[in-house]
């Protein structure tokens, strides 16, 4: 008897952690004989891994949770991630669920939807302790263009007044050097050009093994036959100092590319956010970063509108992004998450002002990023493209420093990198023409 295609849906909100984790289970759905399909699909089960970083995370979990269930009504719902670690009890509440487990045990998700399947009873809610959890075993064997991200740490120590993450991720936990090492060079023996190494607070790896740090297993990565380009998650400024820059800044592999997460630019704002820098380290941090690294671009995190934000703070904050000339800023309102400080602090701002606030920054920051991209046609020289994806006209793909390059071309690139003279920008992308093959 022909045995029925099982298919599951995942659908992954938030961030580059979550991303990872949910390939880790497409890939234990898989060794089990599924068809990992998009949760926009008809499918057997669904998996949703959840974020919870805004109250806009938490409405889209449970807008998707939602979609699934109306898509296949007799289908097992299993929610996962931040959102599911913080509120397993409201999402239960939710029509479809079958199951939740939280960010120690994602993994568990393949084995419930089995016995869910098989209609056996599962204990529907599977949410245990973070704060006393290991670092789940994971790893990843395929990945998505020519990119794999790499979780090599969890969980955040730091309490930022408007976070409610630390209570969803736990406190500090690293992957094992020798267990980072081992993934990468199987990604980089299937075929993968670039890794980003990330994590919740990808510059703590190691403080919970006491013998490694960030520095040590960017060069361990770098030592890997067949390495192509090595990128970094998220990094906290007060983390950069002259001894992490002086031991990556000969790592050729390190792509010259560093994503801080700065928040603000207002001395005042961060001393309210409990953040462990204050501006003119931040700055320093990109200084530093750019001595070693001549050709570095910057790209960060802002949040607009924290409560007591003054039109000064917020013009400090600009003239921060001024300085720093980012070239992409993901800019954030300031959302209240239940349970922080934040929540309850005196003179929250309107949302119109931060509406307007955002729009104001949202301009500055493309005028800068306009620049800049001018500023690489107008020097007339060749760069090297990593091609991810092809459209049929032509194929786009990022510089080392994350240049996003669309060039003319009959036939896909994928994972090929190319020599591309830069042409033109229209302030989001350059356009050009590849020059070697």
């Amino acid at each position: 008897m022909e045995l029925k295609e099982k298919k599951v849906g995942i659908l992954t909100l938030g961030c580059k952690v979550n991303q990872y984790e949910s390939e880790a289970i497409a890939e234990g759905f898989e060794a089990r004989g599924y068809t990992v399909l998009p949760a926009d699909e008809v499918c057997d089960v669904y998996v949703i891994n959840t974020c919870t970083v805004t109250a806009e995370s938490d409405r889209k979990a449970r807008q998707f949770i939602r979609r699934a269930h109306s898509q296949n009504k007799d289908a097992p719902i299993l929610v996962t991630g931040c959102f599911a670690q913080t509120s397993p009890d409201e999402i239960l509440a939710i029509e479809g669920v079958s199951f939740v487990s939280g960010n120690a045990e994602k993994l568990s998700v393949v084995d419930a939807a089995e016995a869910l399947l098989s209609k056996k009873d599962v204990e529907k809610n599977s949410v245990s302790d973070i704060f006393s959890a290991d670092f789940e075993r994971m790893n990843i064997k395929k990945f998505d263009r020519t990119r794999a991200y790499v979780k090599i740490e969890d969980g955040c120590d730091s309490r930022c007044t408007y976070c409610i993450i630390p209570n969803a991720r736990g406190h500090i936990r690293s992957k094992k050097p020798e267990d980072v090492v081992s993934e990468v060079e199987a990604l980089t023996k299937g075929g993968c050009r670039e890794v980003v190494l990330t994590g919740i607070e990808t510059a703590s790896y190691g403080k919970d093994l006491g013998n490694t740090d960030l520095a040590d297993i960017i060069c361990k990565v770098s030592n890997i036959e067949g390495i192509g380009r090595i990128r970094l998650g998220s990094l906290d400024p007060s983390l950069i100092t002259e001894a992490f820059v002086n031991k990556i800044k000969n790592v050729s592999a390190l792509a010259p590319h560093f994503h801080l997460s700065l928040q603000s630019g207002s001395d005042r704002v961060l001393a309210l956010m409990k953040r462990k820098y204050n501006s003119k380290m931040a700055l320093r941090a990109i200084e530093l970063l750019r001595e070693a690294f001549p050709e570095a671009q910057f790209t960060t995190d802002v949040i607009v509108g924290f409560p007591g934000e003054t039109d000064e703070d917020f013009l400090k904050t600009v003239e921060f992004a001024k300085k720093a000339r980012f070239l992409k800023i993901h800019i954030f309102p300031y959302s209240k998450r239940t349970g922080t400080p934040a929540a309850s602090m005196p003179n929250q701002i309107p949302k119109q002002v931060k509406k307007e606030r955002l729009a104001a920054l949202s301009t500055v920051e493309a005028d800068i990023r306009h620049e800049i991209l001018s500023s690489f046609v107008e020097k007339n020289e060749s760069v090297e493209v990593l091609f991810e994806t092809f459209d049929g006209r032509g194929v786009i793909g990022h510089t080392a420093s994350f240049i996003e390059v669309l060039a003319p071309s009959c036939t896909p690139l994928h994972s090929i990198t190319r020599r591309v003279r830069l042409l033109s920008t229209d302030g989001e992308t350059c356009f050009g023409e590849i020059i070697s093959y």
